[in-house]
């Protein structure tokens, strides 16, 4: 299987030189197989975000290379790289326009696949988007003319999903992408989320902080800590692998307990 996506010593420092200097990456090495479905977990403050904006192009890197579908995109700006790369952020408010209706969002994403800024509809495309939007079971297929700003967080990051997913990106960013709703949406976001990213056999990365669904989601894990990647299991490692024991590991490996609220609070939500 061929390599999607390459991280090669990758290096961000925020406020180099003053008292608020941050070593965001720290000489970052990722690599992932085409098809690869990852989860990321870490500490409050790990990197996980700063490493999604580093590969979406929000910043350049001061060092290092991002060799997507074997090309070097570290030095293209954020709007190139958005033909490739589709994101879903932890706010549902983002990702989608929310003036625009289902349809209109749909179509602009869909332009991306003929890599136009604007896309004009017919009713095959018309067709198309509610075919895809019955696949989620949300009702959406009937509310094609209802703006996004009207629709529920749930609604909207299900859009968002579809918008990311549309035009068949060669990676797919979902930073926290449930992490804003309730746990019953949540648990339908996650199980759509899978169904799309398996069936379309896209390149994932996901940030999470239920280390439960870490562990089972998707192929393999890695954790962050102060910019850098201290863990990634893949196979019976992770399959065997309980969330008490990646705890265990991370305060022996850095000396430290895990600090992350959120993850703590999965941990005893489900026990």
């Amino acid at each position: 299987m061929e390599t999607m996506l390459e991280l090669q010593n990758i290096s961000k420092t925020f406020f180099p030189g003053t008292p608020n200097e941050k070593r965001a990456l720290n000489n970052v090495n990722l690599s992932l197989k085409s098809g690869d479905f990852v989860t990321i977990i870490g500490s409050n403050g790990a990197g996980k975000s700063t490493l999604f904006n580093a590969i979406a192009g929000t910043f350049y890197l001061d060092a290092g290379q991002i060799i997507l579908d074997g090309k070097n995109i570290a030095r293209m700006p954020d709007y190139k790289r958005a033909f490739d790369i589709g994101r879903i952020h932890q706010d549902p408010m983002k990702g989608t326009a929310p003036s625009m209706t289902i349809e209109e969002n749909l179509a602009l994403a869909y332009g991306r696949k003929a890599k136009k800024s604007f896309f004009a509809l017919n009713k095959t495309d018309v067709s198309y988007f509610k075919e895809i939007l019955s696949s989620l079971e949300l009702g959406l297929e009937k509310r094609l003319k209802t703006k996004v700003g009207h629709l529920s967080g749930g609604q909207r990051q299900a859009v968002s999903l579809l918008m990311s997913t549309i035009a068949s990106p060669k990676l797919l960013l979902l930073d926290e992408h449930t992490a804003a709703l309730d746990p019953q949406t949540a648990q339908k976001i996650l199980t759509i989320t899978t169904e799309i990213v398996t069936k379309s056999k896209i390149t994932a990365l996901m940030i999470t902080h239920d280390i439960k669904a870490a562990l089972t989601l998707g192929n393999r894990t890695i954790m962050m800590d102060e910019g850098e990647i201290i863990l990634d299991i893949s196979g019976d490692e992770r399959m065997n692998m309980t969330p008490e024991e990646l705890l265990t590991y991370y305060s022996k490996k850095r000396h430290k307990k895990l600090m992350n609220d959120r993850m703590l609070f999965s941990l005893e939500k489900d026990s």
